[in-house]
């Protein structure tokens, strides 16, 4: 699955086309490299971002097309937030 599209429907980040932005500025990496809107990813991934003054670390846990709003943050595990 795409990135942007995988942070549309977990609902870390609202638009795709917002996705793209947070991701062409540098603020996306995933398992410690640099990642592009179009970067693949898979379960098991650790996905890092950066928004504002926080930084968002998650592993992705499951990988679905369409999912519920309730059920949205079953798709990543949080493994740190923190300050910057």
């Amino acid at each position: 699955m795409r990135l942007d599209k995988f942070l549309k429907i977990s609902r870390l980040i609202k638009r795709r086309t917002l996705a793209k932005e947070v991701a062409s500025q540098g603020r996306i990496h995933v398992n410690g490299n640099l990642a592009k809107a179009s970067s693949e990813i898979s379960i098991g991934d650790e996905l890092s971002i950066r928004f504002g003054q926080k930084q968002l670390t998650i592993e992705i846990v499951s990988l679905r097309e369409t999912v519920k709003k309730d059920e949205a943050n079953s798709l990543y595990k949080v493994i740190k937030e923190e300050e910057l």
